[in-house]
């Protein structure tokens, strides 16, 4: 299935991303995951299809622009981070939210 070590591609996905843009994505069967920096798109996609046991049909990735903080008259900047929009084959599906 993959050429990538298991062990290391659950260490690329960070967390999903639940915004109100990710959401409406939700229904065109795409999802939103926040990645790091160093990820390429092969690995993405083998890093979710093995976390979650989909099929994963594209991968695109973003690097939205830093934003400026200040603290006082401390100017500095958000971390830079990586985004990561996977479609899914039809039929498959992520469970964000599960049930308790």
């Amino acid at each position: 299935m993959s050429k990538y070590d298991p062990r290391n591609l659950a260490d690329l996905v960070l967390r999903p991303i639940v915004t109100e843009k990710a959401t409406l994505l939700l229904e065109q069967n795409k999802y939103v995951f926040e990645v790091i920096l160093k990820a390429t798109k092969p690995e993405i996609k083998a890093a979710i299809e093995s976390l979650f046991d989909v099929n994963v049909t594209s991968v695109n990735t973003l690097r939205p622009p830093r934003k400026k903080r200040r603290v006082g008259k401390f100017v500095g900047y958000k971390p830079q981070y990586k985004r990561a929009v996977v479609t899914l084959k039809t039929g498959d599906s992520i469970t964000l939210f599960p049930e308790v």
